[in-house]
């Protein structure tokens, strides 16, 4: 399995899951209604030297952008036909951003360290029946799996082209179904070997 985190301590893994949580969803909440492309443009510029003051180890996950790209194309052809390309160019802007700050997020924190963040908002749960340890896991493995997602699909696009010379685009999408369903297999196996997740258990 791909691992995307950062073997090489940084300042960033020093600081506690859940505060760096809390300011993703705090940056996610500000910058939402921002449409202005200045605020944007700076919002990425200052996500850049975050990953700058990483290291580059850190910087060579920016790659992991380059999926994205047909999106962001997308998006701003959706916007220029609407005779709005600023408002899509700050989408895309924004888009970018929250991407590599959620991945800046994942890269230096372990899982046990994630789950253990989210667990304490979801013990609530437990008054219905519901184990919040497990929907810890779930949220966390989301989180973790997006960017992992992204570098599974660049790795195929390297792949095809090598073979062909060219970019897979949709070609790479039955490939890439298969390797994301065996890819949950391997985890499913690697969560049993390890009996699951038990109630109540710390790791």
């Amino acid at each position: 399995m791909i691992s995307l985190y950062l073997a090489e301590r940084t300042w960033l893994h020093g600081i506690p899951a859940g505060w760096k949580l809390l300011a993703l969803a705090l940056v996610s909440l500000v910058v939402a209604p921002i449409d202005a492309v200045a605020a944007m443009a700076g919002l990425l510029v200052a996500t850049l030297l975050l990953y700058v003051s990483l290291g580059r180890p850190a910087l060579r996950q920016i790659a992991l952008l380059r999926p994205m790209w047909p999106l962001l194309v997308l998006l701003l052809a959706f916007h220029g036909w609407n005779g709005d390309i600023w408002l899509g160019v700050a989408t895309a802007l924004r888009l970018i951003a929250m991407v590599l700050l959620a991945n800046a997020v994942t890269m230096t924190t372990r899982m046990d360290a994630m789950m253990d963040a989210i667990e304490p908002l979801l013990r609530p749960l437990s008054l219905i029946g519901v184990s919040p340890r497990a929907v810890a896991l779930a949220v966390a493995m989301m989180i973790r799996f997006v960017p992992l997602l992204f570098a599974l699909w660049e790795a195929l696009n390297e792949s095809w082209r090598a073979r062909t010379g060219r970019r897979g685009g949709w070609r790479l999408l039955a490939s890439f179904c298969i390797q994301t369903l065996r890819l949950s297999h391997h985890v499913a196996e690697a969560l049993a070997a390890r009996g699951g997740v038990i109630r109540g258990d710390r790791r």
